[in-house]
């Protein structure tokens, strides 16, 4: 099992009772739902991050091609 720690946080009242009642119907402790929303949350914002910086350096790259809107419109033209 993995090492935890604990965190207390404020939540609009309404998350709460949302959270309590998926908890109910999933019997899953609302401690677990939380924690896999963090998690999930955290894994999407990171790949998004890492997205970003991969693509900022292929762009920095000195083989980095860029295209005329026009270009671009025209491409997609020919696509459809």
């Amino acid at each position: 099992m993995p090492q935890t720690t604990s965190m207390t946080i404020q939540l609009p009242v309404d998350t709460n009772d949302r959270l309590e009642a998926l908890a109910k119907v999933v019997h899953i402790p609302r401690n677990d739902i939380a924690a896999r929303a963090i998690t999930d949350y955290l894994d999407l914002q990171e790949y998004q991050v890492r997205s970003i910086k991969e693509a900022v350096e292929e762009a920095d790259s000195p083989h980095a091609i860029f295209l005329e809107h026009a270009e671009v419109v025209e491409r997609y033209k020919k696509m459809a």
